[in-house]
């Protein structure tokens, strides 16, 4: 691939990624006015749906106070299990922007998705050409919690620092990979799926050839993640202690078997299983069978390593069943397989199934928010 290609300058490489950008606002878009429609009716307003509620209630409550200094024993009341980066970035621009907290929250996560969204275009637009890059990118949109990504959360925050840690690592940019990588890792928990990633990339480039570059990308990419969870243990006084925090929030990796059992209760014994857990379940299955093609397909290293154990710690946990779906979607390369079976199909095919996604995401996004009684 010839260098203009892998290194193109910012405003062309913006102009090449237009249309995926604007595909991706109009589906997004399309979901907001479902939202606003569905919500207005039930005179509900939109703003704290997006801005204030659930996590992000969490984020600006450390923006505002900090962190916790002790362990506690409350269940699901301790914000260090939350990671530092959202909301750091959050009391910072708060300062220099007019507005609120929860206004500057919600602007950053906005501005962050279409960021993604150019790394999620970037990725597809690298290994299959344009066509599969804006399909990807518009999968990734119309996801079933897409309307995540327009809210006060840190998935597109972390799917975008994922999305061009990445796509450095598919141009041969370790060192840049890297850094982007630790600070994923101060974004979210599953940080260490990216570093994964790259670390991984990085030691195989080690044996075909050593470079020192190659050898500090390996050892950066862990440190944002390494460093939260050795800070936690610092500030509650035992080095465990991030894993304590997690485990007062329910959330332990147990191989898989809360996760299986509860898909089976779900499908199988339940009478009258809400919509929105069976949605989840099946996202996750999906997610499985997408993982399989995605290793069927010879998707790189990088790509597979960072599916892989996004994976096995969203179906490896026994902790809370329903945000599992909203954990899978900085999983974009699950849907590489999908973008490409579109870009083969017929203009019809692909308009109807890509107006089923885009409506079927609008719709159950509004339900997530307005109709299920636990947070997205």
């Amino acid at each position: 691939m010839p260098p203009s290609r892998a290194r193109p300058a910012a405003l062309p490489a913006l102009r090449h990624a237009a249309p995926a950008l604007l595909a991706y606002l109009a589906v997004r878009g399309t979901g907001l006015l479902l939202l606003t429609v569905w919500a207005h009716r039930q005179q509900h307003g939109v703003w704290p749906i997006l801005a204030t509620q659930w996590d992000a209630d969490w984020y600006l409550g450390i923006a505002d106070h900090g962190y916790a200094h002790a362990l506690g024993t409350a269940y699901s009341a301790n914000n260090l299990a939350f990671f530092p980066l959202y909301p750091v970035l959050v009391k910072a621009v708060a300062v220099v922007t007019p507005g609120t907290r929860a206004s500057t929250g919600l602007a950053i996560a906005v501005i962050a998705s279409l960021v993604a969204a150019w790394g999620v275009f970037a990725v597809g637009d690298r290994l299959h050409g344009r066509r599969v890059g804006i399909l990807l990118t518009v999968l990734w949109a119309a996801l079933p919690v897409g309307l995540v990504q327009w809210m006060g959360y840190t998935e597109s925050l972390f799917t975008a620092l994922a999305a061009w840690s990445l796509y450095a690592v598919l141009t041969g940019r370790l060192l840049t990979a890297a850094w982007l990588t630790a600070l994923a890792g101060l974004t979210r928990p599953t940080g260490i799926a990216v570093a994964a990633a790259v670390t991984v990339t990085a030691l195989l480039a080690l044996r075909r050839r050593f470079r020192i570059r190659t050898l500090a990308a390996a050892a950066i990419a862990p440190l944002g993640w390494c460093g939260y969870v050795a800070w936690v243990g610092l500030r509650v006084g035992r080095s465990d202690g991030y894993f304590a925090v997690q485990r007062l929030w329910r959330n332990e990796l147990d191989g898989g078997r809360e996760t299986l059992r509860l898909m089976r209760r779900l499908l199988v014994y339940e009478a009258n299983p809400g919509l929105f857990l069976v949605m989840v379940t099946l996202t996750l299955i999906a997610s499985v069978v997408l993982f399989g093609l995605a290793v069927w397909d010879r998707q790189p290293v990088p790509l597979l390593v960072f599916t892989a154990v996004l994976l096995a710690i969203v179906l490896g946990s026994g902790g809370v069943y329903f945000p599992r779906a909203r954990f899978l979607l900085p999983g974009f390369p699950l849907l590489l397989p999908v973008a490409l079976h579109l870009s083969h199909a017929s203009r019809r095919y692909r308009t109807l199934a890509l107006a089923a996604a885009v409506t079927g995401s609008a719709y159950c996004g509004a339900y997530m928010a307005l109709v299920y009684p636990g947070a997205p």
